[in-house]
C-alpha cells in the first residue's frame, strides 16, 4: 500500500509526465487540487526540491521540471503499486480462484511450446531484440528484490517470440497466455517460496544471445519446470497453514 508520500509523489511525477512543457510549483499545485488535494504553492515548490534531489526530477533551465530516466522508471513503479492498491483485493480473488493442476497444466503447454521458440530464437535473433533482451533483463535485476516485476517476465518472453519469428507458435502461446493475471500469480508464488526468476530469464538470455539452439532449449525448459516446482511447493505449503 502507498503512503500519503508516496501517493503525493506518484500524483506529482504524473503531472510533470503528463505535462507538454516543463512544470512549476503553480502548475503541481494546481493540478493537485484537481484530485482534491490542497497545498500551496510553497509546499508544491519543496515538493519538486525533493524530487530533484531523488534524481527523479531536473530542471530544464527556467521553464521547470521534467521527468529524468529514473523519474520515469519510479514513476511506473509508483503506477504498478497503486494498482496492487486498488485492484490487490481481486488479485488475490482471482489467485485463490486457480487450482494448482489449472496452473500446470498452463505450464505444461507453455513448455512444449516455448522450447522449441527459445530454439528458434537462438537462431534468427537479431541485433535490436538481442539489445532490447539486455535492457529488460537488466531492468528486472535492478527491480527483481524491491518490485512486482511482472510485466518484464511478459515482455521478455515476448521478445523471444518474436525472435523465433514463427507466428504460428506465437499465436499459440498468446492463447496460452491469454490470462492476463497469470504472470503476476506465478511471480507471486515464487515470491512466496523465495524463488527468483530473473536467474532463469538471464540463463536463457545468455544462451539465446551465444547463438546455441540447444543451450537455448535446455534453458528454457529449466525454467518451466522450476515454475511447476514452485506452483507445487507454493499449494503444498498452503495446506499446512
Amino acid at each position: 500500500m502507498l503512503t500519503r508520500r508516496q501517493r503525493k509523489k506518484f500524483h506529482v511525477l504524473e503531472i510533470i509526465q503528463n505535462s507538454k512543457i516543463p512544470v512549476g510549483a503553480s502548475h503541481v499545485r494546481n493540478e493537485l487540487a484537481k484530485l482534491g488535494i490542497e497545498i500551496s504553492e510553497a509546499t508544491a515548490g519543496r515538493l519538486l526540491i525533493e524530487l530533484d534531489e531523488e534524481g527523479l526530477t531536473r530542471r530544464d533551465g527556467y521553464k521547470g521540471r521534467v521527468l529524468t530516466k529514473f523519474g520515469f522508471r519510479e514513476l511506473k513503479h509508483l503506477e504498478m503499486q497503486h494498482d496492487r492498491m486498488e485492484y490487490g483485493e481481486e488479485f488475490f480473488k482471482i489467485l485463490d480462484g486457480k487450482t494448482e493442476k489449472e496452473l500446470i497444466d498452463v505450464l505444461i503447454a507453455r513448455r512444449a511450446i516455448e522450447r522449441e521458440m527459445a530454439r528458434l530464437a537462438a537462431q534468427n535473433l537479431t541485433p535490436e531484440i538481442e539489445q532490447e533482451m539486455k535492457e529488460i533483463i537488466e531492468l528486472q535485476q535492478q527491480d527483481a528484490e524491491k518490485y512486482n516485476t511482472s510485466q518484464y517476465d511478459i515482455l521478455f518472453h515476448k521478445l523471444i517470440a518474436r525472435a523465433a519469428d514463427n507466428k504460428v507458435l506465437e499465436t499459440m502461446l498468446l492463447m496460452i497466455r491469454q490470462d492476463v493475471q497469470l504472470a503476476s500469480a506465478l511471480e507471486f508464488i515464487r515470491k512466496q517460496v523465495n524463488s527468483s526468476i530473473v536467474v532463469d530469464h538471464k540463463k536463457i538470455m545468455e544462451a539465446i544471445i551465444s547463438r546455441k539452439p540447444d543451450a537455448a532449449e535446455e534453458a528454457m525448459t529449466d525454467h518451466i519446470e522450476n515454475l511447476i516446482r514452485d506452483v507445487n511447493n507454493f499449494w503444498m505449503n498452503k495446506h499446512k497453514l
